[in-house]
């Protein structure tokens, strides 16, 4: 039973919440009222039971805390301070300023103790299910029937009613109870109340019977009683399920006008108001940004505790090194997962030289890649069969069996996503998820993240264009290649055959500072036709020269994934004129665009030779990219129900199609 010190705890909850009233109110910009009513849980959970190391914050066996109700970010920086982190007072009075330490929002690396990006309400919360999930998988693969050293932990998390509203955190805590992850521990701040008033304008369901119908443990306190969330907390430790405590809590405790008011969640409290809940509460501070020297010395005796277990655990590790030498070796590799020339190599190797559908190549490619990188684990949106993304020779991960290394996300596009970005945050995977590219619009806010967060995410996307066929515009992406091309710190790739794909795998494995897209194609492809001198090593690159002019050069066919075959033979019904025909193939857009003038000027020439793109989506953005002239060659509508060849003649995508659009354009040229 875990012992309370009321009076020192109620001065900690004080200076935490007054810090974080402090630095809304110097910013004049940010969310007092969170910090205000999650104080005393918070501080209970960090006081009492987080296991952490401020001199070790990437200590694999720290419990993870992570603020889904990012808005109240000052909560988490007044803890991260007092807790030893390398988090300053000056780092708090600069909250919300241009290049501090402190953005509105928590934002991964921008300080130690801040385990990812949150703000986007729901994501927090799906992603640690994530962290949960890649916890139990490394317990799976390191732990020994004497050694107990890895997933023990535990994932917390501070959720919002904005983020139970939010239809991410439904698919994650589906998921989560599916899968029995008991190491997670969510602390539901309960006030009832959302920016535009309380929250039955919208929200009446039974929160807790909702999660009792997922699979999880509810447990419930008064979030300002200290000995009731420490009860609780406890009781969590063990329940053998995913819990969620439902904290009852006050927005804005202790502001005498403002407490349980929806004015005080996102507006600062008001100098004279500040004033008077500092009084309302007792807190007798000489300034502001206060802290005690009784709460300092509180944490740093909390810190030499939390250095004892961590130095305990590393004698244990040392031991567990010793006695399973094998083990350690690949614990060294897990952490890393790097890719040696003789693994890229042994990659090329298995390339077959074959015509058929990119989303099946890549399938075939992925069996060997996930031979030689044991922490590629993934799945799909219950689409696999389809996607071609399973890994045969290993099995799928279920409740209290977490070997395997497919994942069966369901039909969770939302969730799959949020997932992917715990588990690489968590470390030694490199987790992939695929779906259909039309359904990319559903996993977008985590796509973003995972860029922003610089997180080795592979989102494999198929059925990457009209040629889905019959199944009609709904399912035929249009608009979403172009969309995913503006996220930055996003390498969207589409190969166009079974090269390209061995080479898009590779960059993807390379890239270990963002996430990377690949888009395939449902329908076969022929093996493109590449001069024999062809350097396929510049598809590293983004874009390379696939057949070049044998003459002097009058027209550029640029093109990408599927329609690069069309290019090809385009050139190749110009008849004669084909020897003044450069065909280009640019599966990585971006990439290309960050290579050397001196590269972009020798594949696509800036001067007035003509260029034509060629890609079945919707034209934005290859203005910028290519030199005028230019004719952009896509499709700015949607598709349509009908067989893929159907679909080619009508929209234009045959190479008769596509030489007559060149002789409107440029009827002199060609003649």
């Amino acid at each position: 039973m875990v012992t309370i010190d009321e009076e020192m705890t109620r001065l900690v909850a004080n200076t935490v919440r007054f810090l974080a009233v402090d630095g809304v109110q110097r910013a004049n910009s940010g969310h007092p009222g969170m910090p205000l009513g999650m104080a005393d849980a918070a501080t209970v959970l960090w006081s009492y039971f987080l296991k952490y190391n401020p001199q070790q914050p990437q200590w694999i066996a720290r419990d993870r805390f992570i603020l889904s109700a990012g808005h109240g970010s000052m909560l988490l920086y007044s803890l991260l301070h007092l807790s030893g982190y390398a988090v300053t007072i000056d780092d708090l009075k600069q909250f919300r300023q241009w290049n501090s330490h402190t953005p509105g929002h928590p934002e991964y690396r921008c300080l130690p103790g801040v385990e990812m990006t949150t703000g986007p309400l729901g994501q927090g919360f799906a992603t640690g299910v994530g962290l949960a999930l890649a916890a139990k998988m490394t317990a799976a693969r390191f732990n020994t029937p004497d050694f107990q050293l890895f997933g023990t932990h535990k994932i917390y998390a501070i959720v919002s009613d904005g983020d139970l509203m939010e239809g991410v955190s439904s698919e994650a805590a589906s998921l989560a109870g599916h899968l029995n992850l008991d190491n997670l521990i969510y602390l539901y701040d309960d006030n009832k109340i959302t920016i535009e008033g309380k929250t039955n304008l919208a929200f009446s369901e039974s929160v807790a019977e909702r999660f009792a119908a997922y699979g999880w443990a509810i447990l419930e306190a008064d979030g300002h009683d200290y000995q009731a969330v420490a009860q609780v907390l406890e009781r969590a430790q063990n329940m053998g399920r995913p819990t969620l405590i439902i904290t009852k809590t006050h927005i804005g405790y202790g502001s005498p006008n403002k407490q349980d008011q929806a004015e005080c969640h996102g507006a600062p409290l008001g100098v004279e108001e500040v004033a008077i809940t500092k009084r309302n509460l007792g807190w007798q501070a000489p300034h502001d940004f206060y802290v005690p020297e009784e709460v300092y010395a509180f944490f740093q005796e909390r810190a030499r505790y939390q250095e004892e277990n961590y130095r305990s655990w590393q004698a244990q590790f040392e031991k567990w090194q010793k006695a399973n030498p094998e083990l350690a070796l690949n614990w060294g590799k897990w952490q890393h997962q790097e890719l040696t020339a003789e693994m890229e190599q042994s990659i090329l190797s298995a390339v077959t030289a074959e015509a058929g559908a990119t989303r099946a190549l890549s399938g075939k490619l992925m069996q060997k890649i996930a031979e030689l990188l044991p922490g590629l684990c993934g799945g799909s949106a219950d689409l696999s069969p389809s996607t071609n993304t399973f890994l045969k020779a290993y099995s799928a991960v279920q409740k209290d069996d977490y070997i395997g290394r497919n994942l069966h996300f369901g039909i969770r596009e939302h969730a799959m996503g949020a997932i992917l970005n715990g588990m690489a945050l968590y470390g030694g995977f490199i987790p992939f998820g695929s779906t259909f590219l039309t359904f990319a619009d559903y996993m977008r806010p985590a796509i973003r993240l995972a860029a922003m967060m610089h997180l080795q995410v592979i989102f494999i996307f198929t059925h990457d264009s009209i040629f889905v066929g019959e199944d009609g515009p709904t399912h035929q992406p249009i608009e979403q290649i172009p969309s995913l091309r503006i996220i930055p710190n996003l390498t969207v790739i589409r190969p166009a055959d079974a090269i390209e794909i061995a080479y898009t795998w590779l960059m993807a494995l390379r890239q270990k500072e963002g996430p990377t897209a690949i888009l395939l194609t449902r329908q076969k492809v022929a093996l493109v036709e590449r001069d024999s001198d062809c350097d396929v090593e510049n598809i590293f690159k983004g874009s390379y020269i696939v057949s070049k002019e044998k003459s002097v050069l009058k027209l550029v066919l640029i093109a990408t994934g599927s329609e690069v075959s069309l290019a090809v033979m385009t050139k190749v019904a110009l008849g004669e004129f084909a020897a003044h025909v450069r065909v280009v193939s640019m599966p990585a857009r971006e990439v290309f665009v960050a290579q050397p003038a001196e590269y972009r000027e020798s594949v696509i020439p800036s001067d007035a030779t003509p260029k034509v793109v060629i890609e079945t989506a919707y034209m934005s953005g290859w203005g910028d990219v290519i030199p005028a002239p230019l004719l952009q060659i896509g499709i700015n509508r949607f598709g349509a129900s009908a067989p893929e060849k159907v679909l080619a003649e009508k929209f234009g995508f045959t190479p008769q199609a596509v030489i007559e659009k060149i002789k409107e354009w440029k009827p002199e040229l060609i003649g």
